[in-house]
């Protein structure tokens, strides 16, 4: 997916979160958004996947030589971000069959590998409110990396993971993200964004 943003801004109130932002994410690119917490990456991160309208500007997204209406760029963008819930109160297989009605799996994934992949084989019949930090992230990257669509967004994906589970992180990704367009939120990680091959300071668009 090839997304555009032309002289895109966003405000809170009288707050400025970024302006006069002119990027465009070629198709099957990987971009790193990096700076501190506050700066506005996961706010630009949204504003990207069309989960959040721009104040000012435009954004398009184009797929497969076509044009998206607003209303159905959900459809093909997958994202993990620690500010996302889980339906807690289902079943960690009632989840994943849940999130496959409407984000289809990568081919060759069935609902069983998402599990599996995530090792959280032995807890699908586990109440997801149950689960620990760790297990909750596992299974939002899991979820999001392992889905079909053009457009993969990860914002800070190592949140409450410890070592082994962010060596886990970088080879999911790195085996899964194939040709899709890849953009990473970061606080200036390397490991969250090491397969990105452009970076772009979110505090560039603050002036």
């Amino acid at each position: 997916m090839e997304v555009i943003l032309s002289k895109v801004a966003k405000h809170f109130g009288r707050e400025v979160v970024f302006r006069g932002v002119d990027l465009t994410l070629q198709a099957g690119s990987r971009t790193a958004i990096l700076g501190p917490n506050g700066s506005g990456k996961s706010t630009l991160l949204q504003v990207i996947g069309g989960a959040m309208i721009p104040t000012e500007g435009s954004i398009q997204h184009q797929h497969q030589g076509r044009i998206l209406p607003q209303e159905e760029v959900y459809r093909h963008v997958a994202i993990a971000a620690p500010y996302l819930g889980l339906y807690e109160d289902l079943s960690l297989r009632e989840v994943i069959g849940f999130h496959a009605r409407f984000k289809p799996l990568l081919p060759g994934i069935t609902p069983e590998d998402v599990a599996r992949i995530a090792y959280l084989e032995g807890a699908k019949e586990k109440q997801v409110v149950h689960f620990s930090s760790g297990m909750k992230q596992r299974l939002k990257l899991a979820l999001a990396i392992l889905s079909d669509t053009p457009l993969l967004l990860l914002d800070e994906p190592t949140s409450n993971l410890d070592a082994q589970a962010i060596s886990w992180y970088r080879s999911l990704v790195r085996e899964h993200v194939g040709q899709r367009t890849l953009v990473v939120a970061s606080n200036h990680l390397a490991q969250e964004h090491e397969l990105c091959d452009t970076t772009i300071e979110v505090g560039r668009f603050k002036s």
